[in-house]
């Protein structure tokens, strides 16, 4: 017995361990996300899923490429990543040896292809990674005690890293906070103001500046200068910069993407100098058109214990596999590959600043920078007598309100253009970017682009057609925003609205009667007024866009007016937007002022009702109202039942009887309607004519002869319709009797029944008439 209790507990046991873990397993699957539970997912439904994340919803951005054209240097890039992952399987001498291979001879082709010399390479994914590791590099050669001591070290003398002002935003934080220093620790120097390019290091400032440093008790660390800013692509005097560093003992690293150029054959002085300097960073991967490949930065250093303090070596094999895809990538495109590819590049730049030197309205920012392929350029107009406008500097003689003013209207002119030429060629890769000093400019950089993209000198010129077709555009927008203002301001009822950032004709604002021009809330009413408007205004069928939008700072809505393709009729467009309005406003007043008429109106038919009805019970008497008394007397005194009710009159806004309308059988039609409150009479246009455009008298897309014909045809419908008013008018005068002619319609009369008994010369008179009547 005892053995068998001992099976039957050992039984329970399992029984309920198998219990309890297949309710773990029911707990762990239910924490766990769907694709993790089971036995796992198969290669396909993987592969399937990474596909959908990688192109996501297509109707959502169906004119967008899912996939960048990588090309088939592209693929050698991305297949050195797969490679590098089956590398890191081998055993360690063997990968010892051919990470040591691969790293050494990357290194030595990027040094020969950049003329750099006996420099070393750091591979980094991150772009700014590369300085970063540079700053300690110099950290720990100018603080021998740093590794031993750390901070306190740089306590006693502050180092100085010091920046231009046209560096790339973000990269003094960015190193701050990669080193842990404060941020006086960072000096920006200034461009230039009076001599040389803006966008240029200051150099007698930057070495005052040091000369500051000095005396206080800091140590001038590292200078970054610029090889092509990230801006416009000026490049900075890297020569009088090297000699000023090696005076003072301060790094020198150089960065830009005009560092590219240094593998062509001719290479400007001041580019060429950045061979000399300490370090420099290369972005290879843009400059070639190759996908996912590592930036490098080349160095000068013979400690390699403090490179390797400062993180620029590893022995970690996975840390020089980094170069694998640039080092199958540099053997696929050969030298003569890579060379061409920039040379394309430059070559473009050029094509487009010969171009844009040719045409009118367009300043290039770069004409200085012959060998720069960077071109930017912007748009601004000579008004006959007046100073340029959208020019970067202003006038003295103008207040600052009126220059940001300009400065602004210009911005927003700029930007559209910038976003038109995006859209209409996408392959040129323009950046449309907000300059301190320029404003608004359109930047086309092929070394960052052109390899991706794959522009080609036709794109150049597609570009620079489109720019020519929108030129007209701004030019007559320009030239109309100023009509337009003081046609607004000089009609009651409109306000022009100073949008900035609007680059339309204009902004205006219908003040309607209970508008409160004080308050920046939101108006409910002024909102209905302007959403009917933008509907009437868009059904005319115009060249013009019209769009409704809140107020710039403020909350009230406003119409706002897009760019003018064509000669527009500012005075009629005005004119039609407050006429508009006002019948809109005035519809909407006599509405409301109909329910409230009709409210009252129903009130008062229900108390005369009410009285009516009383009246009858004390006329017909109590004994009527009974039921069976009331039956014998009406039976033998019949009441005569007088049917009487109440009208409303909505025109005439009066409570009658309708005891008029049973006894004549006819409604009656009360008081005649007043006239619909409406505008100026439409301006009569020519066949064609699209709305607010002025009159194509003397335009070439009609003939002289037919241009005249309707002229006059418009005329004499004008001024007969004109005497067919005034004589309607006439008729309806109460002084005239209904039956009676006026002298007028005498006269009239008279003219054409002598017309009529004339010579059948005068037959066409008298036909021309009756057709337009």
């Amino acid at each position: 017995m005892g053995k068998n209790l001992k099976e039957a507990m050992k039984m329970l046991e399992d029984s309920q361990r198998r219990t309890e873990e297949e309710n773990g397993k029911k707990l762990l699957s239910g924490d766990i996300p769907g694709p993790l539970q089971g036995s796992g997912q198969d290669m396909v439904s993987i592969l399937q899923l990474v596909q959908n994340l990688m192109h996501g919803d297509e109707d959502e951005e169906p004119q967008s490429a899912r996939i960048q054209n990588i090309g088939e240097q592209g693929h050698i890039a991305l297949l050195g990543h797969s490679l590098g992952a089956y590398i890191s399987t081998l055993n360690k001498e063997k990968l010892r040896k051919l990470t040591t291979r691969i790293l050494s001879d990357t290194t030595l082709w990027l040094c020969r292809i950049f003329r750099y010399e006996n420099g070393c390479a750091y591979f980094h994914e991150e772009e700014r990674e590369g300085l970063a590791k540079i700053c300690r590099l110099a950290i720990h050669s100018r603080y021998e005690d740093f590794v031993v001591d750390g901070f306190n070290v740089l306590y006693n003398k502050k180092p100085v890293i010091y920046l231009s002002a046209a560096a790339r935003p973000g990269l003094g934080q960015y190193l701050c906070n990669q080193l842990g220093l404060p941020f006086p620790c960072l000096s920006r120097v200034p461009c230039n103001t009076m001599f040389g390019s803006q966008h240029q290091m200051d150099v007698a400032l930057l070495e005052k500046l040091i000369k500051d440093d000095i005396e206080r008790g800091k140590l001038p660390l590292l200078l970054v200068a610029n090889a092509g800013t990230a801006a416009v692509g000026h490049t900075d005097k890297i020569g009088r910069l090297k000699e000023l560093c090696e005076q003072y003992g301060i790094w020198l690293h150089v960065e830009g993407v005009n560092l590219a150029t240094l593998a062509l054959g001719y290479v400007s002085s001041s580019v060429l100098a950045a061979t000399k300097c300490d370090s420099m960073t290369l972005t290879p991967g843009p400059w070639l058109g190759l996908p996912a490949v590592p930036a490098v930065t080349l160095y000068k250093h013979d400690d390699p214990a403090l490179t390797l303090v400062a993180g620029l070596t590893s022995n970690k094999p996975a840390d020089k596999l980094r170069a694998l895809p640039l080092w199958l990538s540099l053997q696929y495109l050969g030298l003569d590959g890579i060379v061409e590819r920039i040379k394309h590049a430059c070559q473009l730049s050029q094509r487009l600043q010969e171009s844009l030197k040719k045409v009118n309205h367009i300043k290039i920012l770069v004409e200085d920078e012959l060998s720069s392929p960077v071109v930017v350029f912007r748009f601004f107009q000579e008004l006959p007598g007046s100073d340029p406008v959208c020019k970067a500097v202003p006038a003295p003689n103008m207040a600052p309100s009126a220059v940001g003013r300009e400065r602004h209207s210009c911005d927003a002119l700029n930007r559209w253009l910038g976003e038109q030429l995006k859209q209409l060629v996408p392959a040129s890769g323009l950046t449309v970017m907000d300059l301190e000093a320029e404003g608004v400019c359109v930047r086309f950089s092929p070394l960052m682009t052109a390899a991706v993209l794959g522009t080609q000198g036709e794109d150049v010129d597609q570009l620079v057609a489109c720019i020519q077709s929108r030129l007209p555009v701004l030019t007559c927008t320009l030239q109309l925003r100023e009509e337009f203002k003081q046609e607004v301001t000089g009609t009651a009822g409109l306000l022009h609205v100073d949008d900035p950032n609007w680059p339309g004709i204009g902004v205006v604002r219908y003040e309607h009667a209970n508008d409160d021009k004080n308050s920046l809330k939101l108006d409910p009413e002024g909102e209905k007024i302007h959403t009917g408007l933008l509907k009437k205004l868009n059904e005319l069928e115009s060249d013009l866009t019209f769009k409704m939008g809140p107020e710039y700072k403020s909350m009230k809505s406003c119409i706002y007016i897009g760019m003018a393709r064509d000669d527009i009729d500012v005075s009629e467009l005005v004119e039609t937007i407050a006429v508009t309005a006002r019948e809109i406003e005035e519809n909407s007043r006599l509405l409301e002022n109909m329910t409230e008429v009709v409210r009252k109106g129903i009130q008062e038919a229900q108390v005369q009702l009410q009285k009516a009805n009383e009246e009858r019970l004390l006329e017909e008497g109590v004994l009527r109202q009974i039921p069976v008394v009331g039956s014998v007397l009406n039976w033998f005194s019949p009441v005569q039942p007088s049917q009487k009710g109440r009208t409303f009159n909505l025109t005439a806004g009066s409570l009658e009887s309708t005891e008029h309308t049973y006894v004549y059988k006819v409604q009656d039609t009360g008081v005649t309607p007043p006239q619909t409150p409406s505008g100026t009479r439409t301006k009569q246009r020519l066949p064609g004519q699209k709305p607010f455009k002025r009159s194509l008298r003397g335009s070439d897309a009609l003939s002289e002869t037919s241009s005249v014909s309707h002229i006059e045809d418009l005329e004499k419908m004008e001024h007969l319709s004109g005497g067919l008013e005034q004589e309607a008018l006439e008729a309806n005068s109460p002084e005239q009797h209904p039956g009676a002619p006026t002298p007028h319609e005498a006269d009239q009369t008279g003219a054409f029944q002598n017309r009529a008994q004339g010579p059948e010369d005068d037959c066409p008179q008298v036909e021309e008439p009756e057709r337009l009547r």
